[in-house]
């Protein structure tokens, strides 16, 4: 398999994965020609997306989702919740390319298994997934407030995770965000802060398998790609864990196809 973050950060998402006899897209939160051209820059072509598994409603992982579906002919797989927040923004979508997934399924695709779990999110039925070819495993999980033993069970034998790393907390207190916002983005509901990325791969580092995970969906306001990495690196070095030895741990980039992994 292969994985690529297309576009990672709050401004909008995207990732691919792909297999021998399968190609999906986690999410569409941009345009559809900036879909376009991140495929394009890899090599790839949207017309070969066999489908988009979407994560929850919010824009910043739904935008061109409706454009790409209509041009390409693309299903779109998310649970009944999901699809009753989104439908009205994703425009006329083909009756044969609604995927209705129960949450916690397991969807098959060519040689991939894709399996939704659930993540607490304030939307309607927010969902990670782990997508499988049989031998390797591949987890992205953004957009939750609480690092829960769920996520914890669907991601921990993968080998390469996109984990949320949204917010240094100071930052997040102090910046221009009102109250009501703060308080959001920090509830169990929210999103997940620098430090508790960093504790949460602490206990998938339990777990072995010389994991990949990549930091990802940054906050454009209350972080900085260079202080998400050194405050996870800090917390990794205070756990006795070595960067490039236990983990190998790297950057989603928010405007480029970024992370590039063979597995």
């Amino acid at each position: 398999m292969v994985f690529c973050s297309l576009y990672s950060g709050s401004s909008g998402n995207s990732m691919f994965i792909t297999s021998d006899r399968a190609k999906i897209l986690i999410d569409a939160g941009l345009p559809g020609k900036k879909i376009d051209e991140a495929l394009k820059a890899i090599d790839e072509e949207t017309k070969n997306i066999d489908g988009i598994f979407i994560t929850h409603e919010h824009s910043d992982h739904i935008k061109g989702v409706g454009v790409i579906s209509r041009k390409y002919d693309i299903p779109i797989y998310a649970n009944a919740d999901t699809w009753s927040a989104m439908e009205g923004s994703l425009g006329k979508i083909k009756e044969h390319n609604i995927k209705v997934i129960d949450k916690r399924s397991v969807t098959e695709i060519g040689d991939l298994n894709i399996k939704a779990f659930n993540i607490p999110h304030d939307a309607s039925g927010p969902m990670g997934y782990t997508v499988s070819d049989g031998k390797k495993n591949i987890s992205v999980a953004t957009d939750f407030g609480t690092f829960t033993r769920e996520i914890y069970d669907n991601v921990k034998d993968s080998e390469v995770i996109l984990l949320e790393s949204n917010h240094d907390v100071n930052m997040l207190k102090f910046g221009p965000y009102p109250y009501q916002l703060k308080r959001r983005i920090l509830s169990e509901i929210g999103h997940l802060s620098n430090d508790d990325c960093g504790n949460a791969i602490v206990e998938l580092v339990k777990c072995g398998n010389n994991k990949k995970i990549i930091l990802g969906h940054l906050s454009n306001t209350n972080n900085q790609p260079d202080l998400a990495y050194a405050t996870v690196l800090d917390v990794l070095n205070d756990n006795g864990i070595k960067n490039n030895e236990d983990i190998i741990l790297t950057m989603a980039n928010r405007h480029n196809p970024s992370s590039y992994i063979k597995i």
